[in-house]
């Protein structure tokens, strides 16, 4: 920018202005100096320009700019947030600004800029395609997303000028997407005040109601959570530990979604407290749980050791849960003052950390460029900027395994991945040319769901290639697109020959033998097929591509042999009730029921058995002889047979008030049985009903009902 005369600021610009300069007073004086020329150039582009509040638009890249440096980050971040609209908002060209404040900056900016919208045919295709250059451009330097974090936060808390449709549509963007975001680099405080702000916005009632509640709740716990601190305080002086303590709130968001997931009330989530505690060292870490755990009795599966084995996002420290007085639960958290910044920061400790080496820093510096490389592979393999951004959401929502590889490497994996997912993560190769796997040393099934601790081995062959029928059960954003890029990539005589084994597997597993011999149905099937100008090869590539499942090929044979023969042929799915209806059944082992995810599994000699998603005898069934299934399409009128288990404590009546319960939600009770109670427990009564039910919601409906009766110690349903 030339030289010229400080520009005159108006005295709300001015204001902020002073709150940035003294937010930004660990700077330097030359970094002083960039951000205050970076600031009046950001002034004079936007003069004139106001936000929808009225206030000169200025005072929201000041705002964000200072929260930046709250952060305590570098000076060229702080600068592209005082420029983080130029480029969009008022003309200037990348050049322009790469000439006044260098290259860096200007990609920084240039990457957090929202691309023109013509040449766009939709407002979700335009959006998808913004995000796409936001994501890329982060992957060069994460300070992109860093900028846009903030960018967001001080939208989300000035939303309130905004039509309330609009305000809607932010905030669910922002709970879905940049919430995410910033959980996944590790910045809590800003992760859990998006969630915060999103739900004000979308539930502004529900929101200030939770508010007040939980004030009420904090000021009736203040004497009892005091007397916690004092006795965790006098218990590690005894043990020579310094240590600071400090009460942790749940953010609102986080209570709503317990309640909700759980189906719990307001009182039954909060009845906890949350203690922080910072210690000088690892080792004191680990000493601050021993003594803990001689002061309250620890809670039995609630200790996570995330020092040895850290997030995904670098977080490191330890958990446990402790039964304090009159049975409360206590959380706690332990960690050292550098395992706190990190929680705090996240990624962005790194420039906290810039001249000394910490080992802490970084960990989350590299498992932040793994899951940065991650996302390049994701843009490599996707079609388009809406698949893409699809998958980038996946890869976000995940709570996270720990598994190991046979050499003892460890790698960080959501919930619920398969070998599958685990052969991708190791390398797409590998992942490829899969074709079998072992857990803790014993051969399984490629779908089999991964847990904690397993360690990992993946059996590959030079010349395989992914089966399309992997999409159906692998659950990580990097499997599901590397997947789908390899079969595009399959030449059409491969997708062929692959479409022909899977659908003749298929039909051999359906189709009554006599059917599958008869050439009048053959001759029927390929007729059928010319009347629609289909040619069989095309059936068969597009098996083999993962576009048409076999089974459906099967159900219009079955069909037209139906109709040659006048005979009971049809397998296409067809409205189920409680009881087993042709060749399709609900399966005994798990007993699902409308609302469950579902697989539909082809027995020989059977037909189709339905059975939960989850259930392990699904592990047993080779994967291509499962298809997708939903309650939809095979009809969910009837009853449907569950279990449920409820202990409670023992008194007279118990029988006839769980039956009033049940009762009352029109549900029917086939069986009842007491099993016997181990030794000691002669105070408690076990009770396992078997019911009959409509869906799931009508079975939650009944265990939080019974859950609601004072003596009951838990409801919950049985499987299998």
């Amino acid at each position: 920018m030339p030289d010229h005369a400080a520009p005159q600021y108006d005295p709300i610009s001015q204001q902020a202005k002073d709150t940035l300069f003294q937010a930004a007073s660990y700077f330097g004086a030359d970094d002083f100096a960039l951000i205050e020329k970076a600031c009046d150039y950001a002034f004079i582009k936007h003069q004139g320009q106001t936000r929808q509040s009225g206030e000169p638009y200025i005072t929201h890249p000041i705002a964000v700019a200072t929260e930046v440096a709250k952060w305590q980050l570098d000076a060229k971040t702080v600068v592209s947030a005082l420029l983080h609209d130029v480029l969009e908002d008022t003309g200037t060209s990348k050049s322009e600004l790469a000439k006044e404040f260098g290259g860096t900056i200007a990609e920084v900016v240039d990457g957090l800029s929202k691309l023109e919208k013509i040449n766009f045919n939709n407002y979700i295709e335009h959006q998808a395609e913004s995000f796409r250059k936001m994501v890329l451009a982060m992957v060069k330097d994460i300070r992109v997303l860093i900028v846009k974090l903030s960018d967001r936060l001080h939208n989300m808390r000035t939303l309130g000028s905004m039509r309330p449709d609009k305000r809607r549509r932010i905030a669910r963007e922002t709970l879905e997407t940049y919430a995410l975001l910033a959980n996944r680099i590790g910045m809590n405080p800003v992760y859990r005040e998006l969630q915060d702000l999103s739900f004000y916005n979308i539930h502004p009632r529900r929101y200030t109601v939770f508010q007040a509640a939980l004030n009420r709740w904090h000021s009736e716990q203040k004497e009892a959570i005091a007397e916690i601190m004092q006795a965790f305080q006098l218990q590690l002086a005894s043990y020579n530990i310094e240590a600071k303590i400090k009460t942790r709130q749940k953010n609102l968001y986080s209570i709503y979604n317990k309640m909700r997931g759980r189906h719990k009330r307001f009182a039954e989530v909060c009845n906890l407290y949350g203690l922080r505690i910072v210690v000088r060292s690892i080792d004191d870490c680990y000493r601050t749980m021993g003594a803990l755990h001689a002061l309250y009795k620890p809670r039995p599966g609630r200790f996570k050791d995330f020092i040895a084995l850290p997030k995904s996002n670098g977080y490191q420290g330890l958990h446990t849960t402790l039964v304090g007085p009159k049975g409360v639960p206590i959380e706690v958290q332990i960690r050292t003052p550098a395992m706190h910044k990190t929680a705090e920061y996240g990624i962005a400790a790194h420039w906290l950390y810039q001249n000394r080496t910490d080992q802490m820093r970084d960990e989350a510096v590299i498992r932040t460029r793994q899951w940065l490389q991650n996302i390049l592979a994701l843009q490599q393999d996707s079609g388009n900027a809406i698949e893409f951004s699809e998958h980038i959401k996946v890869d976000l929502y995940q709570n996270e395994i720990y598994l190991f590889t046979p050499n003892g490497k460890i790698l960080v994996l959501q919930r619920g991945s398969t070998p599958v997912d685990f052969a991708y993560a190791v390398h797409t190769d590998i992942g490829h040319s899969c074709i079998g796997a072992k857990v803790n040393g014993n051969p399984v099934p490629l779908r089999q769901r991964l847990h904690t601790g397993d360690t990992v081995e993946i059996i590959t062959r030079e010349d395989a290639n992914p089966n399309p029928a992997w999409l159906s059960f692998v659950v990580s954003a990097r499997a599901r697109s590397a997947i789908r890029s390899r079969l595009k990539n399959i030449g059409k005589e491969d997708a062929i020959i692959l479409g022909e084994k899977l659908l003749l597997q298929t039909l051999t597993q359906l189709l009554p033998q006599h059917l599958l011999v008869s050439e009048t149905v053959k001759n029927k099937y390929l007729a059928d097929l010319q009347s629609k100008n289909i040619r069989f090869e095309d059936v068969l590539y597009d098996v083999g591509m993962g576009k048409l499942l076999p089974v459906s090929v099967a159900m219009q044979i079955a069909d037209l042999a139906g109709e040659k023969f006048g005979g009971k042929t049809k397998l296409s799915p067809i409205k189920i009730s409680g009881s087993p209806v042709s060749n399709i059944h609900i399966s005994t082992c798990c007993n699902p029921i409308p609302g469950d995810a579902i697989k539909a599994a082809l027995i020989p000699e059977q037909g189709l058995i339905i059975h939960s998603d989850t259930c392990e005898n699904l592990f047993r069934i080779p994967v291509e002889n499962q298809l997708d299934a939903d309650w939809d399409c095979l009809g969910k009128e009837g009853k449907f047979s569950t279990k449920i288990s409820v202990i409670s404590q023992d008194q007279p009546g118990l029988l006839a008030t769980l039956a009033g319960c049940i009762a009352a939600q029109n549900a029917n009770i086939e069986n009842v049985e007491m099993p016997p109670q181990p030794e000691g427990k002669g105070d408690f009564v076990e009770m396992r009903f078997g019911l009959s039910v409509t869906d799931t919601k009508q079975l939650n409906q009944i265990l939080h009902d019974i859950q609601s009766i004072p003596q009951i110690i838990s409801a919950k349903r049985l499987y299998g």
